[in-house]
């Protein structure tokens, strides 16, 4: 089994290149979902999230506000790494295990962990992929997308990309690139031409 890790900043193109090789064959583990799940309603990493932000992140029904706790983190670099110490091992116990999951299910299996945030959460976590692979597009192009797409007011979009890593620090950490800077089908052929090097 191969355990590629795919990363790229917001609006890069990510989804684009997960979707495309789960296409081709590949076993996608999302680590948004794992987030998700990491902070379901009942576990304990929302009752730590609670007890760190207080009630005012969670919704009526019990379950996290992420509206309310983005507001909170992206405006406060303390406060996110406060989220990320809570959040980031247990996604990683996650990871793992569908990591097992899938060599159990076959043993031959190309793996894509579809991690946003690889770059910034390196150091809590053991890097054992096969390769990684970082989806290209540089940071004044995602915000424009993230305001042209998803209706994001500029300011805030400027806030989401400077939160994440610089695009130098998410490159120093590639095996492959994935050229997102043209359009959706430069794009997907570029992820094409990645996934035959990957798997040649």
């Amino acid at each position: 089994m191969q355990i590629i890790g795919l990363t790229g900043g917001i609006a890069a193109g990510k989804s684009t290149v997960s979707r495309r090789w789960a296409e081709h064959g590949a076993v996608i583990v999302d680590a948004d979902q794992l987030a998700r799940d990491a902070v379901a309603p009942g576990s304990a990493g929302l009752a730590q999230v609670a007890s760190r932000f207080g009630p005012t992140v969670i919704a009526p029904d019990g379950s996290l506000d992420r509206p309310a706790l983005g507001a909170i983190v992206f405006a406060d670099p303390a406060a996110r790494r406060d989220l990320e110490g809570i959040t980031h091992p247990e996604v990683w116990r996650l990871a793992q295990q569908a990591f097992d999951d899938a060599e159990a299910a076959g043993p031959d299996s190309v793996v894509v962990y579809d991690v946003p945030l690889l770059a910034e959460a390196r150091g809590s976590r053991p890097l054992r992929f096969d390769a990684v692979v970082v989806v290209d597009a540089p940071a004044a192009q995602r915000v424009e997308r993230l305001v042209a797409h998803r209706g994001m007011p500029r300011d805030e979009a400027e806030r989401r990309v400077a939160a994440q890593a610089s695009d130098a620090d998410r490159l120093a950490l590639a095996d492959h690139v994935v050229d997102a800077t043209g359009t959706l089908e430069q794009t997907i052929r570029s992820a094409d031409q990645v996934w035959s090097r990957i798997t040649a």
